[in-house]
């Protein structure tokens, strides 16, 4: 199988027919109304004000034709994916034939095309890159009504190379094709402790160029940081044996873990959604790891979807606001990111972060292009190793500060160290700033050939102005 044209006969036929569907339902919208893609779920954390009568001039495609694996092919450990198919659904489809995608990112709901066109990063990224690395063709809906097929060598490479990070300003990915890779049953873990940051940074630097660490394979790497003086690397290897296999989907936090156990054992796919059953650490915030509350919560109730509606209610009718303000604490401000630093500068991030923000834990993903080339809208250098902290929660803003404080904040210190930061979530950057950062004149040629007429939000109205 070579991509979609390679499909068996009646996968195609069907595939085709639901592109033919959902380009019809696009070309029908008036032109100038609001239009996208309906989605049952969402890991994006940039809130939208609604007014009066939003709910009926957003028109909403329906996009459920695309939310499936289409074809599995072990020969040549590649699949053909449907755009809005879940990460859930595709380890489902792929782990029987003892293969997964080269980058699994770490919340189930996350899709490949959400992976491809934003953000996706997990524990393969210090060896294989970011998720549309593993991508070989996109067929697109574009914004000016087209259906086209993009590869990195065909008329339509700029698209191909230009797609991620472009956050569905460009169009929608309606099926991608994606290289596998082969698993084992287990993964073998050990916890590596670090008392200062800066020696962190150096072991990451060290296994991302050795992929081993004193000894332990090194097929997957992230870390945990409680504070800038307890710090710890998490190495993974595939093991076709295990002594004893750990679960943190019932009573056990894995999280924890990290600090308890410095060795451990997980089945591939419990490995691969560990953050999943906590989103994280986040789920403390809903009593959740409470031994208590967390034996009455349904187990199918403890998954990063449940708790990201949560979050997204309390948002929308301010509950927690008017708690605070009802009781005389000070209001929070969420501070949901996920940032980019070079290693180098990954001590000076941590160290900033636990004296300005101070929020615990972080998490820490590190990261290196797996290719050599540049892709148009994401600022990363081919060849350097970058550390991805993650951080996700509340904050009390300090008297008379307002609501920004932190994130503005933090975008400033990830800008003096060179880093990058995703967009998945607030942004305060100005236009200039924002063109520059994200290849605005880069973007303008792609947005000129693939929705010249503006169908779609521009990167800086989605990403920053929130529309």
């Amino acid at each position: 199988m070579t991509g979609i044209e390679g499909l068996p006969p009646a996968k195609l036929a069907a595939h085709q027919a639901a592109v033919a569907r959902l380009r019809d339902a696009y070309a029908a919208v008036p032109a100038g109304a609001p239009v996208r893609l309906a989605k049952p779920t969402s890991n994006l954390f940039r809130y939208r004000d609604s007014g009066p009568g939003d709910a009926t001039t957003v028109h909403l495609l329906d996009a459920a034709a695309f939310t499936r694996v289409i074809h599995v092919d072990p020969a040549t450990r590649t699949a053909v994916v449907g755009g809005m198919t879940t990460y859930e659904d595709l380890c489902d489809a792929t782990l029987p034939h003892n293969l997964m995608p080269l980058v699994v990112p770490q919340l189930k709901t996350i899709t490949l095309g959400g992976a491809v066109t934003g953000l996706g990063i997990e524990s393969t990224s210090f060896r294989n890159g970011l998720p549309h690395e593993s991508v070989t063709e996109m067929q697109i809906l574009t914004g000016d009504g087209r259906v086209v097929i993009a590869t990195k060598d065909n008329e339509h490479s700029d698209l191909f190379y230009g797609f991620p990070n472009s956050y569905g300003t460009l169009g929608y990915s309606l099926a991608l094709t994606i290289e596998l890779e082969p698993v084992k049953p287990y993964v073998h873990l050990r916890h590596f402790a670090f008392t200062d940051p800066k020696s962190c940074m150096a072991a990451i630097a060290e296994i991302t160029a050795t992929k081993s660490y004193q000894g332990h394979r090194a097929d997957f790497l992230d870390g945990t940081a409680f504070s800038a003086g307890e710090l710890y690397l998490s190495v993974g290897g595939f093991s076709d044996k295990a002594p004893w296999v750990s679960d943190y989907t019932g009573q056990q936090v894995y999280y924890e873990s990290v600090r308890r156990n410095r060795e451990d054992f997980l089945t591939v796919k419990d490995y691969i959604w560990r953050w999943d059953t906590d989103w994280f650490w986040c789920s403390r915030a809903f009593g959740v790891q409470n031994k208590v509350i967390r034996r009455l919560w349904p187990s199918r109730y403890r998954r990063s979807d449940v708790y990201r509606k949560l979050v997204a209610f309390d948002r929308r009718y301010g509950l927690t606001a008017v708690l605070n303000e009802n009781r005389g604490r000070p209001q929070r401000e969420m501070v949901v990111q996920d940032v980019e630093i070079p290693v180098d500068q990954g001590d000076v991030f941590l160290e900033f972060f636990e004296r300005s923000v101070k929020m615990k834990p972080v998490w820490l993903c590190p990261l290196k292009m797996r290719g050599d080339h540049a892709w148009t809208l994401y600022p990363l250098r081919p060849g350097d190793v970058y550390v991805n902290f993650g951080f996700w929660g509340t904050v009390p803003l300090p008297p008379g500060q307002q609501d920004g404080y932190y994130n503005r904040m933090v975008e400033e210190e990830v800008s003096a160290l060179g880093g990058h930061k995703s967009l998945y979530s607030t942004a305060f950057y100005s236009e200039e700033e924002f063109r520059r950062r994200y290849n605005g004149a880069g973007y303008d040629k792609l947005k000129a050939e693939y929705d010249g007429g503006g169908r779609l939000l521009g990167l800086y109205d989605k990403c920053v102005r929130g529309r």
